[in-house]
């Protein structure tokens, strides 16, 4: 639906412009207009029909002279009716009770011309009637009829006073009164219910244009991606956050859905042909994001169309980190009292034992063995209490330049040496992301610090941000000069636990990626000539969207 003036409103105030008077239905002057070019066309017909000398019985025009300047005079009149009409002169009201008064005195005037009420002629003052009712309401339609009646019947008693011989029908001219009557109670009756049936479908379009766009607002504001497209897999709608998720630009309706992104159009292709599952992830280069999509049929047989609903895969793991992170936090509870406690004592007791003035260096070794496995697992402690302890992002923007620089300082500062192997490139120079700052520094602390255990020798490091080709969103890269990753362990790299370093704990990636979720961005492992390259691409710093609670 595209966008235009404001329709939502009241449907009363629509039905109220249909069942209101005749003349002020803008709708209503087409009907008078078709009456006004009815008129002219009669006017004309009888012209010729005079000029041509078309009689098909004697005298078929007793006084020939007076319907030949009454027909000119109706003529002209019929020519200025319809200007007034087109160029709305006068209230439609009033036009209508003029001419049809005026249709009446032209008309009789012509019955009369013509021999009275055996010309015929009398019957158009039926159509006259019909018009005039349909084009009013209420009680003005009987009071053209009663005028219609009362021109009959003048021009009876006037045949009767001045046209001695002749015999006026009286039973005809009192039939052509009820005609009259009757017809005038016909159509107004079924134009009032016309209009009754007007100003209901007035409500209908009201209710419906209002529901359109009711529904194309909530449509195009949802954080979701809607996408819809018919059987032939052309696109019919798609709202803002979809072309987001997407990174259509630009889009038309019919567009194929190969145009939208091969990797969506396979997933689409795959769930037409049968598969079991609904929903697909995706990767879109165009956007650069982890995208879910869920398919849905559209009619009985799912066969008119389908919808696709795309949602952020980090928007989704962020609400499931939320529930990840209260059951997390019971568990950390218990193992701070249940672990914590006798691991200090371990501690403490390996320390006094290596500090006994009899103990052998062989048990010096172990008492040493001791006390670095408890650090180690202590310091695993602190980590599960950490991420237990996960506080909501608090997001902001900051100028990742200033921020990096100081951030190097003090890495620095805590490893001694390491301003020799530790770079840093940015660009553009005023890059700024919007994320937690307490977070960001975890992040690439954790980041800079795996890097640091996983380097080679001599170790380097290389901090690189900039903006994403396809995406336009800032990224910041951490890349180490080691060995890398084997492959068969590329899809462990993230998992809780998983360390491939006897001293590690394996929970220094899995936080990172915890925090970056939280922070609506995306921590991944991406393809490096040496070493490894771990990414992470923060949410465009232009959506201020409400992080999940």
């Amino acid at each position: 639906m595209t966008a235009g003036a404001p329709v939502i409103g009241s449907a009363d105030a629509g039905a109220d412009a249909v069942r209101g008077p005749a003349a002020y239905r803008p709708d209503a002057w087409r009907p008078l207009l078709l009456f006004s070019l009815y008129r002219c066309a009669l006017a004309a017909l009888l012209l010729l029909l005079v000029l041509w000398d078309v009689q098909p019985r004697h005298n078929w025009i007793p006084h020939e002279d007076l319907f030949r300047g009454v027909i000119v005079a109706y003529l002209a009149y019929a020519v200025l009716a319809l200007a007034a009409v087109t160029q709305r002169w006068a209230r439609m009201d009033r036009q209508v009770a003029v001419q049809i008064f005026l249709d009446v005195v032209a008309i009789t005037l012509l019955m009369h011309a013509a021999g009275g009420l055996r010309s015929g002629l009398a019957l158009l003052l039926v159509i006259t009637v019909a018009g005039g009712s349909m084009l009013t309401e209420g009680r003005v339609a009987f009071l053209f009829a009663a005028i219609a009646s009362l021109a009959v019947l003048t021009q009876q008693i006037w045949t009767l006073l001045y046209e001695p011989g002749s015999e006026p029908p009286y039973t005809h001219a009192g039939l052509l009164g009820m005609a009259f009557f009757a017809t005038s109670f016909v159509i107004s009756a079924s134009a009032r219910r016309l209009r009754a049936s007007e100003a209901l479908v007035a409500r209908r379009e009201v209710d419906l244009a209002n529901l359109a766009q009711l529904n194309d607002h909530i449509i195009q504001r949802m954080q979701s991606g809607v996408l819809a497209l018919d059987e032939h897999g052309r696109a019919r709608l798609m709202n803002r956050s979809a072309q987001r998720l997407l990174g259509v630009a630009g889009w038309r309706a019919g567009d194929r859905v190969e145009r939208l992104g091969p990797e969506l159009a396979s997933g689409y292709a795959h769930w037409r042909g049968g598969s079991e599952l609904s929903s697909c992830l995706l990767e879109p280069a165009s956007s650069g994001l982890r995208l879910v999509a869920s398919f849905a049929g559209i009619g009985e047989a799912g066969t008119e169309g389908t919808v696709v609903f795309l949602e952020d895969a980090a928007a989704v793991n962020q609400r499931a980190q939320q529930l990840k992170l209260a059951s997390l936090g019971r568990l950390t509870a218990s193992i701070a009292h249940e672990i914590r406690n006798p691991l200090g004592a371990i501690s403490h007791a390996g320390q006094l034992l290596e500090e006994s003035p009899g103990i052998e260096d062989a048990d010096r070794r172990l008492t040493r063995i001791i006390r670095e496995n408890s650090a180690r697992m202590n310091a695993m402690v602190e980590n599960i209490l950490e991420v237990g302890r996960g506080r909501n992002a608090t997001p902001e923007a900051i100028a990742l330049g200033p921020w990096l620089e100081a951030f190097l300082h003090e890495f620095e500062a805590s490893r001694p040496g390491a301003g020799a192997f530790i770079s840093c490139r940015i660009d553009p120079r005023d890059l700024q992301v919007r994320v937690d700052p307490s977070q960001l520094h975890q992040i690439v602390w954790n980041l800079c610090d795996n890097a640091l255990q996983h380097a080679g020798e001599p170790p380097s490091i290389v901090l690189t941000a900039g903006l994403g080709v396809h995406t336009a969103r800032p990224y910041l890269d951490v890349v180490d000069n080691g060995s890398g990753i084997p492959e068969e362990d590329l899809d462990r790299v993230f998992e809780p636990f998983f360390t491939t370093r006897d001293q590690g704990t394996g929970l220094g990636l899995y936080i990172a990626r915890e925090l970056c979720e939280g922070n609506q961005a995306t921590l991944s492992l991406e393809d490096a000539e040496h070493g490894c390259r771990f990414r992470v691409t923060f949410q465009d710093p232009r959506r201020r969207g409400v992080m999940a609670p």
